[in-house]
């Protein structure tokens, strides 16, 4: 790394020679995605690649973007996302664009593919026009994007999961000797077709059935491939440092690096404990395991208003669910466990976790009856519905089939902040590509689908300065490109992949909120993806140049 201060003197101090390029990026600071100090400069852009960079007066160009005042980077990498099946509905990706996104990474417990199998079709993820799925593995799945066309890149994971409902449905026990081995074939297959590792969602069914070994089964599966592990721990409440230390575990038995999704502490009653859970991961790093994570920076999540309910109510699916909270017999014990939490079990509850149905913000609601709840507290709704707060709770999830989008406020900002600030921490939406306009612009989302890069630029770097640009860029770039695999974008150099985003420094800032969330961010004023302008002085320009990104063994595939 020594060596890059040299090579960007070198580059910037000979001029390239007069040439033509499809687009001049002229006068901008430009921040490379390295870490390093920015320099102001010029940008050539040939085709789908960057040609040249310095100071390159003279050369002939089809179009000029005069960058003069604005910041120039590497197009941001979002390395955790969850728009499998909105970049269906609509591959423009408003929201992510206009933060900067370029390339997206997808999947989390469940993933686009594989589909078929065991899993129950009423569970099988429709498509926002209630068609079902036209694929059934990633290679069917990335030619439907490419087919309509999308403009970010997209990557994606294959979930536990997915793997797990495929092969054996609703149903928790350790599965048998041929169904792991199932498992292991599904998982190749995908790495095979393009999944960049095998990702998990622990924190409730049908991930938090899958064991211990059976995520190390899989991870082995993926590792030839170079494959990696992503996953949302667990528990972020009461047993985190177990979770990080089962993540851990995973990733020295399977031999993959981990990347651990939105690292956080989702209780009320451990917040401060941060710096502890970090000298956890320092620990196994300086061990030379590679442990990594990501944050987003907001000090909610979202999940789903079932997580309250036990894992064991969730057996057999939705329908199952629903019937268990209508049976009178159940009731006890369910009230029991979801008010005090289980004995012994590292079931995350997130109502011991965030401390109080005030605590939960309810995001949309399939139910029309309902749906004047949406972007309300359940201390409100259970005030408006009039009932005990079990039994609203209850009537939610029955008249919604099971599942209710919940944004939860349950860890500190403080402890976000100390995790940012972590080298080996980098910066994730855990967000969905969402519109002001049409059916995206539907019910009332978290934040952070909205505001994630813009509000680390505009307040934890300019106004709060928590981190220097240089390095929230690299979080934001380089370091998740690393973590994929991905050797040709994530920094700004010739011969690199030219996905490039530029924006004022001085006015960038998140404008969605909780109350009033479907808001574009301010200060992004161009998205290059390929070499294509995709965002254009503010305004999406309807252009569709994304492909889809494969783990890169050794340098450009």
């Amino acid at each position: 790394m020594r060596a890059l201060p040299v090579l960007c003197f070198l580059l910037f101090a000979h001029p390239a020679s007069p040439q033509d390029f499809d687009l001049l990026i002229r006068g901008g600071r430009i921040v490379d995605g390295t870490g390093n100090p920015s320099l102001v400069g010029d940008i050539g852009i040939r085709n789908d690649r960057i040609a040249a960079m310095g100071h390159l007066a003279g050369s002939t160009t089809k179009r000029v973007i005069e960058a003069t005042g604005l910041t120039v980077a590497p197009g941001f990498i979002d390395i955790h996302n969850h728009s499998d099946y909105t970049l269906v509905a609509d591959g423009n990706a408003q929201s992510m664009i206009r933060q900067g996104v370029t390339s997206m990474i997808l999947g989390e417990g469940e993933s686009a593919a594989p589909i078929g199998g065991k899993q129950q079709s009423r569970d099988r993820r429709p498509l926002l026009n209630d068609e079902a799925a036209d694929w059934s593995d990633f290679n069917g799945y990335f030619a439907r994007l490419l087919r309509q066309g999308i403009s970010t890149n997209v990557g994606s994971y294959v979930g536990s999961s997915q793997i797990w409902t495929y092969v054996r449905g609703e149903r928790t026990g350790p599965p048998t000797g041929m169904e792991l081995d199932q498992m292991r074939a599904l998982v190749r297959q995908a790495m095979e077709q393009g999944a960049l590792g095998v990702s998990s969602s622990l924190s409730g069914p049908p991930g938090s059935w899958i064991d211990t070994d059976t995520l190390v089964a899989l991870c082995e599966a993926a590792a030839p491939y170079g494959g990696s592990y992503s996953t949302h721990m667990r528990t972020e409440g009461r047993g985190v440092f177990e979770s990080v230390a089962e993540a851990i575990q995973i990733g020295r038995r399977a031999h993959v690096p981990v990347d651990i999704i939105h690292l956080k502490i989702a209780e009320h009653t451990m917040w401060g404990q941060m710096p502890e859970l970090v000298a956890t991961i320092a620990r196994a790093r300086a061990e030379g395991l590679e442990v990594q994570a990501n944050v987003y920076p907001y000090r909610a999540g979202q999940n789903d208003l079932a997580t309250i309910i036990p894992p064991w109510a969730h057996e057999g699916g939705a329908q199952a669910l629903v019937q268990r909270l209508k049976d009178p017999a159940l009731r006890p014990r369910l009230e029991n466990e979801i008010l005090h939490g289980i004995p012994g079990s590292n079931w995350y509850n997130h109502y011991t976790a965030t401390g109080g149905w005030e605590g939960m913000l309810l995001v949309s609601l399939s139910d029309p009856q309902y749906k004047k709840f949406e972007g309300m507290r359940m201390s409100q709704v259970i005030a408006a519905m009039g009932k005990p707060p079990l039994d609203a709770l209850f009537e939610l999830l029955e008249a919604n089939g099971g599942s209710v989008p919940t944004v939860y406020f349950h860890h500190s900002e403080e402890d976000m902040r100390y995790a940012l600030k972590q080298p080996f921490v980098s910066i994730g939406s855990d967000g969905t590509a969402a519109a002001t306009e049409g059916p995206l612009a539907a019910g009332h989302p978290h934040p952070r689908y909205y505001g994630t890069f813009p509000r680390i630029l505009g307040r934890y770097v300019r106004d709060e300065k928590v981190l220097t640009l240089e390095e929230a860029i690299r979080k934001m770039t380089s370091a998740n490109a690393a973590k994929i695999g991905i050797f040709d974008r994530g920094v700004l150099r010739p011969g690199m992949a030219a996905d490039v985003t530029l924006f004022d420094a001085a006015r960038i800032i998140d404008n969605a909120t909780y109350e009033k969330p479907h808001q574009y961010a301010t200060g992004i004023e161009y998205v290059i993806v390929n070499g294509k302008v995709v965002l254009d002085r503010g305004q999406h320009t309807g252009a569709h140049p994304g492909v889809i990104l494969k783990r890169q063994r050794g340098g450009r595939s």
